[in-house]
């Protein structure tokens, strides 16, 4: 293995916010980042001190790390976009200084940050440069304009030098320096044996996300209780919390679904982990995805996740044989899983699932990482 990284920077959006002495980011960013900087002798972030929402934070393990700051800026309106031309000049100072002082310069994308940072990074062609897109790189999905355009320039071999860009999911056709990466939540040590169900009983699904209108909660809800409603057996948990559960509530509550449905909230780590253990399906109707974590974390435990295809998902579900791909309309969602309900190989598919779920242990993104710093990352998608 070669030397660690000398100087490792990283930019990106997610706020770091100096508490207790500490830097704090958003819960699962820190999870992540805690293994890249531990293979680095010195470690910066550039990245907002503040942001305009609550974050679910924790610190960094981290103690030398260091900040440059920039302001917190977006393109979502006119008064926005006259600010951050103002803020521009000392945003791109910062960059161009942090970005001389790395040895790795390390993007988290998309984001508003990380679209002035991919054009900056242009000027050190000679810099070992990775870029971690969070987001959906499916090429005909439908996105904003400052995603497509960060797109663009990443996978532009002539601007962007140096670079490896990490995606999720495996789309072919891309340029030379977009590679297929795979994110991940358990160790080596968390897998478990397939344990074969039984699905002529009750059907137990879990939902695992915010409840906010991209992760269509109240379609799920639906879907379960049409599935009852056609004879089949089923309870939702749902865990999560967001703008959405007051209606969440309100809905169960005016059509009785009290015994299908059970609303957890936000839960630990291990509580979750065990319903997942305990249940057959874990469902999510998301209209977009970047990484769909709760789809992973249930195949991992031989949950059949049953999914629209956005993003990576088909991808991750093998075009349906280690999942059921369902169409966004509630109808076509309950008509094609009964369809595959009825005559696939339920544990098999299980089996198929928790298989390729458990090949991407945090154990196996931590070489990852590791192999990305030193400059030898080859995918093993």
């Amino acid at each position: 293995m070669k030397n660690k990284t000398k100087n490792l920077l990283i930019i990106s959006l997610a706020p770091t916010i100096l508490k207790d002495g500490k830097y704090w980011s958003y819960s699962p960013y820190v999870n992540e980042m805690d293994v890249w900087f531990k293979y680095a002798d010195e470690q910066r972030i550039l990245a907002p001190f503040s942001y305009p929402e609550d974050v679910l934070i924790k610190p960094f393990s981290t103690a030398t790390i260091e900040r440059y700051y920039i302001p917190f800026f977006a393109f979502n309106s006119l008064f926005n976009i006259l600010k951050a031309l103002l803020f521009m000049p000392f945003i791109v100072f910062q960059m161009i200084r942090a970005m001389a002082w790395a040895d790795h310069i390390h993007l988290r994308c998309p984001a508003n940050v990380s679209l002035v940072a991919s054009f900056v990074q242009i000027l050190f062609p000679w810099k070992n440069k990775s870029t971690k897109y969070a987001g959906n790189w499916d090429p005909n999905s439908n996105q904003p304009w400052t995603y497509r355009l960060q797109q663009a320039i990443l996978r532009n071999t002539f601007l962007t030098q140096n670079m490896k860009v990490l995606v999720y999911g495996d789309w072919p056709g891309e340029t030379a320096n977009v590679y297929p990466f795979i994110s991940a939540t358990y160790y080596d040590s968390e897998r478990v044996p397939l344990h074969a169900k039984n699905y002529s009983k009750e059907l137990v699904f879990v939902f695992a996300g915010m409840l906010v209108p991209g992760k269509r909660p109240l379609m799920t809800i639906q879907f379960i209780e049409q599935l009852n409603k056609q004879g089949i057996s089923s309870r939702l948990e749902m865990f999560g919390d967001g703008p959405l559960m007051s209606d969440m509530k309100t809905y169960v509550e005016e059509h009785s679904l009290g015994k299908h449905i059970i609303l957890r909230g936000n839960q630990d780590k291990t509580i979750v982990k065990a319903a997942l253990l305990d249940s057959h399906f874990n469902i999510l109707l998301s209209k977009s995805e970047g990484w769909p974590k709760a789809v992973a974390e249930g195949m991992f435990f031989g949950c059949i996740p049953v999914a629209t295809s956005v993003s990576c998902v088909g991808w991750m579900m093998g075009h349906g044989s280690r999942g059921i791909i369902v169409k966004p309309k509630l109808e076509s969602a309950i008509n094609e899983f009964i369809k595959v309900f009825n005559s696939a190989d339920l544990n098999e598919m299980a089996r198929c699932a928790m298989d390729w779920s458990q090949k991407y242990t945090f154990n196996r993104l931590e070489g990852d990482i590791k192999d990305v710093l030193n400059g030898t990352f080859e995918s093993r998608i």
